[in-house]
């Protein structure tokens, strides 16, 4: 995606070696256009893969998710980081690590959401070192669910998470590889 490139290129801060900030696009403002574009090319990619539901983790991967939801036609259900007071109280819960937040949290989906029957397709925003996407995929081979592959709008491929994956045999799309963030500048792979 040429658009998105562009936009990146524009709009990201390289806030470290390790670390690029995407608020104008991904994380603190959404551009509609750009993400409806992101979310059919994710529908495309996954056409013949028979989606019963789209799955992310809370926030920052919900409107590329669901825009390629509604593309597909698919319901989206995505993994919450907090806990409510009317959450399920046998939700499928993973604890995960953060690489851009420095954390560790919980993320849970109720299990009315994940069905045996389902096929998913995972989206998110940017993959580092994978530690969220393992912790959902975790959650869910243990709802039964089928997972049908992996939807990345930023793979920073020079960190160890999608490969690892990859490496997994699971299917994983990226619609920007970025190579390198060294000396402040973004090198696409």
């Amino acid at each position: 995606m040429e658009k998105l490139k562009e936009r990146i290129l524009s709009e990201a801060s390289i806030l470290s070696s390790d670390v690029l900030k995407l608020d104008g696009l991904l994380n603190h403002q959404v551009d509609p256009e750009l993400t409806m574009e992101m979310g059919r090319e994710f529908a495309r990619l996954y056409a013949e893969e028979r989606i019963t539901k789209v799955i992310t983790v809370e926030s920052s991967g919900i409107p590329v998710a669901f825009a390629t939801a509604l593309t597909l036609g698919v319901p989206l259900v995505f993994a919450r980081r907090k806990k409510t007071l009317i959450a399920d109280p046998d939700a499928l819960t993973e604890r995960v690590p953060s690489f851009t937040k420095g954390i560790v949290t919980d993320i849970m989906v109720s299990r009315q959401y994940l069905m045996p029957q389902d096929r998913v397709l995972f989206i998110d925003d940017i993959i580092a070192n994978g530690d969220a996407a393992r912790g959902l995929i975790k959650i869910i081979e243990r709802s039964g669910a089928q997972l049908a592959g992996l939807g990345i709008v930023v793979e920073k491929s020079f960190q160890a998470g999608a490969r690892t994956l990859r490496e997994q045999e699971i299917r994983v799309e990226s619609l920007v590889r970025i190579a390198s963030l060294e000396g402040g500048k973004i090198t696409f792979a």
